[in-house]
């Protein structure tokens, strides 16, 4: 039976290739009206849609239809150059199939795509972006090894999810995978959740505890948030990954375990590893391979097959067009943790109903709640008081223009929408006819240069994350 593949092609797409025809005909369905396609993969489930080279009227809104009706599905251009289509975007199409390669050419690609989404779906990974299938297939090759792996990525974007997967599809899926944040226990605490302690080892240990390290031996232990270890916990893991020995707290006897150890940050160990606030060393060892999960808003590919995959565990009804158009333009700061409590949110508020634009609208809203009192900036001059003030109130401002230049776009009409490029800013001028950006970018350039290039330094003194930091860096493209 062949795989729910189908070709939007017109019926002489392909007259005078025979050979062309004959491998869609043998690996796909031919589909040659818009409308029958949008019926056909809403009662059946599809796995790749291809379109044909300059299909009429074929454009981003209408893509994006396809992806409501089947979310999971890949949705390939087919190209005589292998160039993408002018409406092409981070957001339409998920690749290109070039047909100037030939039969043997498009059964290959069409082969790795689905290998791809089987992939993905058995590590319980969901998304179609590059950068998604690239840490499948990293997976793939290193789940077999028992080399250690350091997962570098925001909070919220599926750490824990990728650690499991490596895990499960190891030599050592039989014994147990044991999780633990270290950013969330005292340091004293810790080495003794690790390591395990003696009776009488502190006040309190009133017997004998076996560590997370013995209990995880032959099988994986997580160590999420690794870099917010201290040095001396650092000295004592780096001994373990060594030779695979440790000492409980109190005790005088070495401990041997067979553990693979997995560990994981948001943070820039680079940039602590500079501080002195994480051994060199240990970068090296725990970090045998890096795989680097960005955040959800450089994957926005990611979103709409996410959120249908949340509303079908949450019994969600549906989403109105225009409101999927807000969501995929939404930045994410909380990224796929924070798109599934929107969905758990949408369930419960409004059950048995389509989530409509407003209901987002006032979701987004509320995530830029907070304090609107005017911060007390302590231990600063008066100028450098009022700077923060002003800066504070510039990136309240800018992300107020932002979320009105969202939500005007949202309602303007599908062709105005597909003649505004995928990724346009509108800046808000100021009376001195700097923009808030330019403001923005001055400000950060001026305090890095004060904090003699620190980012966690001036990360503080601006008084936002250093998560916010990094990416305003990348996108003013300032070192």
């Amino acid at each position: 039976m062949k795989p729910g593949i189908f070709v939007l092609a017109e019926p002489d797409q392909f007259r005078g290739q025979e050979a062309l025809d004959r491998i869609f005909r043998k690996r796909a369905e031919y589909v040659a009206e818009l409308s029958l396609l949008y019926t056909t993969i809403k009662e059946r489930r599809a796995e790749l849609i291809l379109i044909g080279p300059n299909y009429p009227g074929v454009n981003a809104t209408l893509v994006r239809k396809m992806r409501m009706r089947s979310p999971q599905a890949d949705i390939w251009q087919l190209s005589w150059s292998g160039a993408r289509d002018r409406i092409d975007s981070d957001t339409v199409f998920d690749g290109v199939i070039n047909l100037a390669e030939g039969p043997s050419g498009i059964t290959k690609t069409i082969d790795r795509i689905l290998e791809q989404k089987e992939l993905l779906r058995s590590y319980g990974i969901v998304g179609l972006s590059e950068k998604t299938r690239l840490v499948a297939e990293t997976i793939k090759r290193i789940a077999p090894t028992d080399i250690s792996i350091l997962i570098i990525g925001p909070s919220g974007a599926g750490k824990e999810l990728v650690a499991r997967a490596v895990h499960d599809y190891s030599r050592r899926s039989e014994a147990r995978f044991v999780a633990v944040n270290c950013g969330a226990l005292a340091e004293g605490v810790l080495e003794s959740e690790l390591f395990g302690h003696e009776k009488g080892a502190f006040t309190g240990s009133v017997g004998k505890r076996e560590g997370l390290f013995r209990q995880a031996d032959s099988g994986t232990i997580f160590l999420d948030e690794i870099g917010e270890t201290k040095p001396d916990m650092q000295v004592r893991l780096l001994r373990v990954l060594e030779d695979g020995v440790f000492y409980p707290v109190g005790g005088d006897r070495p401990v041997r375990a067979d553990v693979r150890v997995i560990a994981a940050t948001n943070r820039d160990l680079a940039e602590a590893i500079a501080d002195g606030a994480f051994r060199e060393d240990l970068y090296f060892r725990l970090g045998v391979v890096k795989i680097n999960l960005v955040p959800l808003y450089d994957r926005r590919q990611d979103i709409i097959p996410l959120l249908y995959n949340f509303a079908e565990k949450e019994a969600v009804t549906g989403f109105s067009e225009r409101a999927v158009d807000l969501l995929v333009r939404y930045d994410w700061p909380g990224n796929v943790r924070q798109l599934r409590n929107f969905v758990a949110r949408m369930a419960a508020l409004h059950s048995g109903e389509e989530v409509s634009r407003g209901d987002v609208e006032q979701f987004i809203a509320e995530q830029g709640l907070g304090d609107k009192r005017l911060p007390v900036v302590t231990g600063h001059t008066g100028e450098e008081a009022g700077h923060e003030l002003i800066y504070h109130a510039l990136l309240q401002l800018g992300n107020e223009v932002r979320m009105l230049r969202d939500l005007i776009t949202a309602n303007l009409p599908p062709t105005h929408e597909m003649d505004m490029p995928a990724n346009a800013e509108t800046e808000a001028e100021m009376p001195s006819g700097f923009s808030i950006e330019e403001m923005e970018r001055d400000m950060i350039d001026r305090t890095l240069r004060e904090t003699g290039g620190n980012r966690k330094e001036a990360a503080r003194r601006l008084k936002i994350g250093e998560r916010t930091l990094y990416r305003k860096l990348k996108k003013y493209d300032l070192n």
